[in-house]
């Protein structure tokens, strides 16, 4: 059993306000806060080397998440807790790899999960009940890719992911890396792969805005941490642009880069990084920050659609908030 403990929840105006050693629940308390009243982060787990990937099921209740390094996944119900749901999660052979499990998942229904496996350089199905894993996309132009990483799946049932080479030893510099860049792809329903940009130094979280028309990518580049907007076409992607410069929330007090994401069903982009989770609008302004103590993986929302899920380095959070996610809109 794990203590609560409450963290600094601060809202955009506050920010620069509050310090690390003064907590503050300033932003709980504002009614533009996107936090619920008398919202506490609470630690449901911890002691994890990077904690990542979590996706609700909403048919059995359970949240699933990935312990990179730790090449396990874990699953963790109201009921139960945190239990070993893969170990491995991503392959026993570790060889070329600094980390070879698994990293983001997308619960995709029908007790089926998308899974982007490091070790496996793939992007696969696995049913929960049987364990069963289904091989869906590892290659592109004949070569391998490098290490998928985070993902999301279309209503249409188009699968997006990206491919930066954080499994390889050596990142960019390993002699297993055979694609000419870290990309951003997309798997077509009849299994295609299409490359849908190439111009990302390290592509990581992806996510659709609420009504599809709007693809979401972070870059977590120490020198051009950034939120990127999409709008995805038949023929690929049309007005790519920067919606935001993660830079200015990076600090020593704030570690972490531009990472994973949890959609809003009113918009709101919710990027897990620096120092926690930044509140982002679609038009690209801050509404919010909360603050976890530490670099944040990603995030997504879960239970009964309005509790967000944080994977922040070694911890497991949870927290109440106004919002609702977009998949339970």
């Amino acid at each position: 059993m794990f203590d609560r403990r409450t963290f600094l929840l601060a809202s955009a105006a506050s920010v620069a306000a509050c310090s690390r050693e003064t907590p503050s629940t300033e932003a709980a308390a504002s009614p533009k806060s996107i936090l619920a009243a008398g919202a506490e982060l609470e630690v449901l787990a911890e002691g994890y080397g990077w904690s990542e990937g979590p996706t609700w099921d909403y048919d059995r209740g359970a949240l699933y998440f990935t312990d990179v390094p730790g090449n396990t996944a874990y699953q963790w119900t109201r009921a139960s807790g945190v239990e070993v749901f893969l170990q491995p999660s991503g392959t026993d052979s570790a060889e070329g790899f600094r980390e070879p499990g698994a990293n983001g998942l997308c619960y995709e229904g029908e007790g089926k999960l998308l899974v982007c496996n490091h070790g496996l350089r793939r992007v696969e199905r696995l049913d929960i009940a049987t364990g069963e894993r289904t091989p869906l996309a590892s290659s592109y132009n004949g070569e391998p890719f490098n290490s998928p990483n985070d993902i999301c799946k279309a209503a249409d049932g188009t699968i997006y992911f990206t491919d930066p080479p954080y499994g390889l030893q050596g990142q960019d510099d390993s002699p297993m890396k055979r694609q000419d860049s870290n990309g951003v792809y997309r798997l077509k329903t009849d299994g295609t792969v299409e490359r849908l940009l190439s111009d990302m130094v390290r592509p990581n979280g992806i996510a659709l805005s609420p009504d599809e028309s709007t693809l979401y990518i972070t870059q977590s580049d120490r020198v051009q941490p950034i939120l990127r907007r999409a709008t995805p076409t038949a023929a690929g992607l049309d007005d790519v642009r920067t919606l935001m410069d993660i830079s200015p929330y990076m600090g020593e007090d704030t570690p972490g880069y531009a990472d994973g994401m949890a959609i809003a069903a009113s918009g709101e982009v919710l990027v897990a990084g620096p120092g926690g989770v930044l509140v982002i609008s679609p038009e690209g302004e801050l509404v919010e920050r909360i603050m976890t103590d530490s670099a944040a993986a990603n995030c997504c929302f879960g239970e009964d659609g309005t509790t967000l899920f944080i994977t922040a380095h070694k911890r497991l959070l949870r927290v109440r908030t106004t919002l609702t996610g977009a998949k339970f809109a």
